[in-house]
């Protein structure tokens, strides 16, 4: 009985101690105090947040190491690079990425809109065929049939010809492959890396979600698009076809994005690949502002997720965004409802049918406040959509793989570019309003006038929106 005691004690001691949200705190504390061994079990299991305290370990013991550190960033010269004169009353949002974002804001890039992948991947593997040097490539899921079977014929021909090709796949997103690409590039000179292989333990957080492709240092893609057959629209089946955008990505920023995946390469194998060769000189070819965020929970700030609070305090016009999976947390539903009490014209595009039925519950039972305050919401019709993306007053945009739940903004290693350029925000409405062409928007009554079932079943897994 004295040790029951004492472990609710110890339980509800370590709450009160590391728990910042008083809410979360109460309730731990409460159930460890009132239920003996099974309060102190449930926090053990549920309560104690061990993945930013795991991947700050890797982080503290040199497991895992940041770009900068790989390869320093270059001396910066002169003034700082000015925003547009239409990004002026963004100032603050970029003082706010100085402090929290190691890379810089660099001038001199060009980035074009890819949308899915019968336009993104045709682009991919010409860069892939006329590289010279290096391959690096990063990707959630690699399918190695269908139109990835080409990519791997393609990075096996590179390989092939002396160029040093390195893929990174995560472990947990090779799952999801018909055709697992570790079977696929066997006895090739391609260099398979897997990201936190699952013998290593089950780690469901901690993914690398990110999806890159750097060719000879000079150019890459990114975005949220993953290697896989059904983003070909031209030939996935109508049930399983995905839409999606994808970047191409030119300028000096290139060089980030590299620092990026040999961020990842030396975590997964203990290669620090740090030659020059890998970065060379990058000529400015276009007008885009552009900061490489590279964010995960080994980091001290909660990057983009403060990033995004600070565009939204910003904002004087517009705000609008697009993601999959929409379940922010209640300082980021707090931010989109004073944005849009200012005045501030917010539109949210959402999947009206989810590839995750629970996670399109959990979003439905947070939309009622946010309606409520006036932030428009829409749901668009089959096929999926995967994209995401934000734009705030029609100068900044943020892009990359990161969704606006806590999987994608605290749980996983994400990569996402902020972008000052009034072309490429043209590009990014441009494609924002064609979606909210074919959209329903969905209304206050109807959110209210769901059954009562209904309610209890959102609200239900709205409780495990930390998890989904």
């Amino acid at each position: 009985m004295v040790s029951c005691c004492l472990l609710s004690l110890a339980a509800a001691g370590h709450a009160l101690l590391f728990k910042r949200d008083s809410r979360s705190a109460l309730v731990w504390t409460s159930l460890s105090l009132a239920l003996p061994l099974i309060g102190p079990f449930l926090y053990w299991c549920l309560g104690i947040n061990r993945i930013s305290r795991r991947a700050r370990n890797w982080q503290e013991s040199g497991r895992r190491i940041s770009g900068t550190e790989i390869y320093p960033l270059e001396e910066q010269h002169g003034a700082v690079v000015p925003l547009p004169a239409a990004a002026t009353h963004l100032r603050d949002l970029c003082v706010l990425a100085e402090r929290v974002v190691a890379t810089p804001l660099r001038d001199g890039n060009r980035i074009l809109l890819l949308e899915n992948g019968d336009n993104a991947y045709p682009a991919m593997l010409v860069a892939i065929r006329r590289a010279q040097e290096s391959i690096n490539l990063s990707s959630y899921i690699f399918d190695a049939d269908g139109i990835g079977g080409e990519f791997v014929e393609q990075l096996k021909a590179a390989a092939e010809r002396g160029v040093a090709v390195r893929v990174i796949i995560d472990a947990l997103g090779e799952k999801y492959s018909r055709i697992s690409p570790t079977r696929a590039f066997r006895n090739s000179r391609v260099c398979l890396a897997r990201y936190l292989p699952l013998r290593h333990g089950a780690y469901i957080n901690l993914r690398n979600h990110r999806k890159l492709l750097i060719i000879d240092g000079r150019e890459a893609f990114t975005g949220g698009m993953n290697i896989r057959g059904r983003h070909m629209l031209s030939e996935a089946e109508p049930g399983q076809a995905t839409l999606d955008i994808h970047f191409s990505v030119l300028g000096p920023v290139v060089a980030d994005l590299q620092r990026s995946f040999l961020e990842d390469w030396f975590f997964v194998t203990g290669e620090r690949l740090d030659a020059p060769l890998f970065f060379p000189a990058i000529e400015p070819v276009g007008n885009a502002l552009v900061r490489c965020i590279s964010d995960g929970p080994d980091k001290e700030f909660r990057k983009l997720e403060q990033i995004i609070m600070g565009a939204l305090s910003c904002s004087a016009r517009s705000v609008s965004i697009m993601t999959p999976y929409f379940i922010p947390e209640r300082s980021m539903i707090s931010a989109l409802i004073t944005a849009s009490l200012r005045g501030v014209n917010v539109r949210v595009v959402l999947p009206g049918h989810n590839n995750l039925p629970f996670v399109q519950w959990a979003t439905q039972a947070l939309l009622w406040e946010l309606l409520a305050s006036g932030v428009k919401v829409y749901y668009l019709p089959p096929p999926f959509v995967h994209s995401k993306l934000m734009l705030v007053d029609e100068i900044w945009s943020m892009i990359g793989s990161a969704n606006l739940d806590t999987r994608s903004l605290r749980l996983n290693f994400e990569l996402n570019l902020s972008v000052f350029d009034h072309e490429f925000a043209v590009c990014i409405k441009r494609h924002f309003e064609k979606a909210v062409l074919r959209a329903r928007e969905i209304s206050l009554e109807e959110i209210e006038n769901r059954p009562l079932t209904t309610k209890l079943r959102d609200g239900f897994f709205h409780l495990f929106s930390p998890y989904l």
